[in-house]
């Protein structure tokens, strides 16, 4: 893979400094650092980068590793919040992102499923992260569930 077949832009690091110090982390070790949320083996996590939907700008998020035959789920639960992660409205806005499983980044083109869709992959993303059904629970919202599909060049 080429350095154009990856976003290209100015990168604005997260506010959150755990989300600043994960992302590094991981990037700079290739996924052999920084892959776990909370340092839990159970709980694996990917790199996500998406452009900003009103800046523009490149933005990372690690988002726990849901992934079957290739494609991905990204929840946007923000932990149960009354209102969606900002990278759900980067997603909608630009919905081809970047995914980084290990040393190697890709794109993915990112849809919202809904219906018999959406339950096989919540199900799925819970059996992953139990803490997504009490996220559930907190919140009026459905949380939405993002499926990323590659790119092929």
């Amino acid at each position: 893979m080429t350095h154009q077949d990856l976003l290209d832009g100015e990168y604005e690091p997260s506010p959150e400094q755990w989300v600043r110090d994960q992302v590094a982390t991981y990037e700079a070790t290739g996924g052999r650092e920084g892959h776990l949320l909370l340092g839990r083996p159970e709980w694996p996590i990917v790199v996500i980068t998406s452009r900003g939907a009103r800046s523009g700008r490149l933005r990372k998020n690690p988002v726990m590793r849901v992934e079957k035959d290739g494609v991905y789920a990204a929840v946007a639960s923000k932990g149960g919040a009354p209102e969606h992660p900002t990278w759900y409205h980067n997603f909608l806005a630009h919905p081809v992102v970047q995914l980084q499983d290990g040393p190697e980044p890709a794109l993915y083109r990112a849809r919202v499923v809904t219906g018999e869709e959406r339950a096989e992959w919540w199900e799925r993303s819970v059996a992953q992260y139990a803490p997504y059904a009490e996220y559930q629970e907190k919140t009026d919202r459905e949380i939405p569930v993002f499926l990323l599909e590659r790119v092929e060049n």
